[in-house]
């Protein structure tokens, strides 16, 4: 059985073993979970079974007018079963009072974020993939 949850206690880094795959330069579950902690929302979706997180999402947000979505993820086996529409929708939710929640996305995710009600625009990012493990710069 998944179940959804926006806490984070109990939560450790061993649970967040597994994601980022394809990533060049991936976060460690320690960092993964640094990030989660830092988030202004999260929603992690995790198999009761094993205890494994499978799923999340991070949001961060002023809290007043605008969000962004940096990351959504979901483990290679458990995709396909509706865990991150419903990380999506749990998540859009809790940020409904703002005015706007963005993420940018490759254009083969658009259908799906389509589905979870969001639409296509034009947006612009700067990408820098040394830093994409999230390590700690070096002391200058």
């Amino acid at each position: 059985m998944i179940s959804y949850t926006d806490d984070l206690d109990g939560i450790t880094a061993e649970q967040l073993r597994g994601f980022f795959v394809d990533w060049p330069n991936p976060p460690t579950p320690d960092t993964h979970l640094r990030l989660l902690r830092g988030s202004g929302a999260v929603e992690v979706a995790k198999d009761e079974t094993t205890g494994q997180v499978v799923g999340f999402i991070s949001g961060v947000t002023d809290g007043v007018l605008s969000a962004y979505i940096p990351l959504l993820e979901v483990l290679p086996a458990y995709q396909g079963k509706g865990i991150g529409s419903e990380l999506v929708r749990r998540l859009l939710s809790r940020l409904d009072h703002l005015y706007t929640v963005d993420l940018l996305c490759d254009a083969d995710l658009q259908p799906f974020y389509e589905q979870q009600g969001m639409r296509p625009t034009v947006g612009m990012m700067s990408r820098r993939y040394a830093r994409q493990s999230g390590a700690k710069p070096p002391q200058e």
